[in-house]
């Protein structure tokens, strides 16, 4: 521990490490909840995919409420630390804590950095399978009401294609325009 710095209030430590604990378990439920609905997206459970979306909004709420949480944390070492929340950083926190305690921050929130990460990359890989359902099953509704699609049409093209007849004046490249 600096000596140099303020000393912390009772606690910090305990506080930072209890809220990161509660960071990490959310974390955990959220990438549950999106490997499950990455499941049932490849498995065209329609249900399940939508139960899994409720859940994973209800877990993002209450994330929220430990977005606040951190907002709080961050303003008790900033108290500690003698400075605004902005220059908070984890390294500078864990100059005011005990060495223990320190390295549990570290690797918790190294750990949540990779769990978030990896929550993200998931879930983008997500929203692009349902986008794909999707177009695939705007496909299908398309075809079975006979409506064109935005996709080719030979047929379509055809039929909005200008009529071009010799002499009109059309030029591939025509540099006067």
């Amino acid at each position: 521990m600096n000596t140099s710095l303020p000393s912390p209030p009772a606690d910090l430590a305990g506080t930072l490490l209890g809220h990161l604990d509660r960071q990490l378990a959310s974390a955990r439920r959220l990438l549950e909840l999106v490997l499950h609905q990455h499941e049932a997206i490849r498995a065209r459970r329609v249900d399940q995919v939508l139960t899994t979306m409720l859940e994973i909004q209800r877990e993002m709420e209450a994330r929220g409420a430990l977005e606040d949480e951190r907002e709080q944390v961050l303003r008790r070492a900033a108290g500690a630390l003698g400075m605004s929340t902005l220059d908070v950083t984890l390294e500078r926190l864990c100059s005011v804590i005990d060495d223990i305690a320190a390295q549990r921050a570290r690797h918790h929130s190294a750990e949540l950095r990779g769990l978030l990460d990896e929550i993200s990359r998931k879930h983008a890989i997500n929203r692009a399978l349902m986008r794909q359902e999707l177009a695939f099953l705007d496909h299908l509704t398309r075809l079975a009401g006979g409506e064109p699609g935005p996709g080719y049409d030979r047929d379509a093209v055809l039929r909005s294609a200008v009529p071009i007849t010799p002499g009109a004046g059309l030029h591939a490249l025509d540099a006067r325009a």
